[in-house]
């Protein structure tokens, strides 16, 4: 194996994109916040860590995949567990202890370093019956799914009761059946 730096103290440019691709290199976590660098948003946490902000975005990920998604979406989702958290302390231990044990089951990388799909949704079935994981994908039903900016990814175009239903907008261009 040839070393192209040699002399060079640091990392190689192939160490550099191991290291990077194994941390998954999506959220910046620093003070209270966490920052998407490769999408330019960002949110503030007030009662949990950002690092448990950041697991769960990927937990919220893993549990409704949708590739056509931005992560904002799912950290808007996520961000109401840190303000009930903030006003229940009962609350932020759960969301606390659940990563901490979602952590352990994952090894040394913790479930933020598994790598694979596969490798997450095998640590997330093992918990699944939780308290901590039916309170997190109970709220992404309604905290995910209820946010209008996210509708059109979807192909939904809202409520059709005020502009009379359905049969005359579109009840009948669906493309995918």
């Amino acid at each position: 194996m040839v070393t192209i730096y040699q002399g060079r103290s640091g990392l190689s440019r192939r160490e550099l994109l191991k290291r990077g691709s194994a941390a998954g290199a999506l959220f910046i976590i620093s003070g209270s916040a966490v920052l998407s660098a490769s999408e330019s948003w960002g949110l503030e946490s007030t009662a949990l860590k950002p690092e448990t902000i950041a697991t769960l975005i990927q937990m919220a990920r893993d549990v409704y995949p949708h590739d056509q998604v931005p992560d904002r979406y799912y950290a808007i989702a996520i961000k109401s567990h840190d303000e009930l958290a903030a006003k229940d302390p009962a609350h932020k231990e759960l969301i606390e202890k659940g990563i901490a044990d979602l952590d352990q089951k994952s090894g040394a990388g913790g479930y933020t370093g598994l790598g694979w799909e596969d490798e997450r949704v095998a640590v997330l079935r093992q918990i699944e019956e939780t308290p901590f994981f039916q309170a997190i994908r109970g709220g992404l039903v309604v905290g995910l799914y209820n946010q209008k900016d996210v509708w059109p990814i979807f192909g939904y175009q809202g409520e059709s009761y005020s502009k009379g239903g359905y049969i005359n907008r579109g009840f009948n261009d669906i493309d995918w059946l």
